[in-house]
């Protein structure tokens, strides 16, 4: 499994909001945690998630301060925002029933720890995590120099194509609804083409994995709507020299056996050093979280893998 995953319903892909850039991160973080294990519906119900502003700073490459105050800001508007989505009601009637509902049930800010913390609503954790079939996946860590919001639907849309690689025609209202597209913003063509799309396809293909672009779609003289693809960037060359390591730099490794994977998670999960990385209800169920990530360290969020192993290398007496 791919580091800091996101998996989604394609429906809540597909869906109509409003979010900042901070206030997008946030969420998706937590959807990337999900991501790790099967969901338990219900027991996450309860669930408080942690987002951190340290977290925060090394998936998005910001200083401190920017991510203290991007946290800050979310908490305060997260909880209004809401999303408008297409519930099946008969798929063989086409018949479907346009909803709305909210990210969050609760939200909060811990000012010392810089941190936010928030319990997801039962609409947006049926649409994430280990689903089975019509999901869109991509690595959260793609996006973290896409500096629009724009930018991010139009790269996360692509990615809910990935098979085919082209994204079939879609017109300027839907377009313009899914990117969160005030009806009185960019009203000229020219502006929504050169402002919102150019600039968009410009910094997915500057700073992502992938190679987008877009035609127009004319009825007569009038663009219509747009289909847009994408290509893989060339992979990097295995002779590529590696940059200079850092001599701090905790490796990641894997041979660990399961009776050391047993010992060790149980130690692990009552460090104070990580204890913000549980949302687990007692201490055997984030043992089994740890052991899990000893086991598979690709299966997990990259920044909670690496806190994993230096806490197990510089907090215990495990040697490899």
């Amino acid at each position: 499994m791919k580091k800091d995953l996101v998996k989604k319903s394609n429906s809540l892909t597909e869906a109509y909001y409003s979010l900042s850039v901070t206030e997008y991160r946030v969420l998706h973080m937590v959807f990337s945690a999900l991501s790790e294990f099967e969901v338990n519906k219900e027991f996450y119900k309860k669930v408080r998630f942690t987002v951190r502003a340290d977290d925060y700073m090394q998936l998005f490459n910001v200083d401190r301060a920017t991510a203290y105050q991007a946290l800050k800001d979310a908490s305060e508007r997260l909880f209004n925002r809401y999303f408008t989505y297409d519930e099946v009601i008969d798929e063989s009637l086409g018949l479907y029933e346009r909803m709305k509902a909210r990210w969050v049930q609760k939200i909060g800010y811990i000012e010392k720890s810089a941190s936010i913390t928030l319990y997801l609503t039962p609409d947006v954790l049926s649409m994430v995590g280990q689903l089975k079939e019509k999901y869109t996946y991509f690595q959260l860590c793609q996006m973290a120099d896409l500096s629009s919001i724009h930018a991010i639907r139009i790269y996360e849309m692509l990615m809910q194509w990935r098979s085919t690689k082209t994204v079939p025609s879609i017109t300027i209202e839907e377009l313009r609804d899914r990117l969160g597209i005030q009806p009185d913003e960019y009203p000229r063509m020219y502006d929504f083409k050169k402002r919102v799309l150019d600039y968009a396809v410009k910094i997915i293909n500057e700073n992502t994995d992938i190679i987008a672009s877009y035609e127009q779609q004319k009825s007569g003289r009038h663009i219509t709507g747009f289909v847009f693809k994408f290509k893989p960037k060339p992979s990097k060359s295995k002779n590529t020299v590696a940059p200079k390591r850092d001599p701090n730099t905790v490796d990641i490794f894997t041979n660990i056996t399961d009776a050391q994977i047993a010992k060790y998670s149980t130690i692990l999960c009552k460090l104070g050093s990580i204890s913000d990385l549980s949302n687990f209800p007692d201490y055997p169920s984030f043992a089994n979280w740890i052991a899990k990530i000893l086991r598979d360290p690709e299966s997990a969020n990259s920044i909670h893998a690496k806190r994993i192993f230096k806490a197990l290398q510089t907090e215990t007496d495990f040697k490899c």
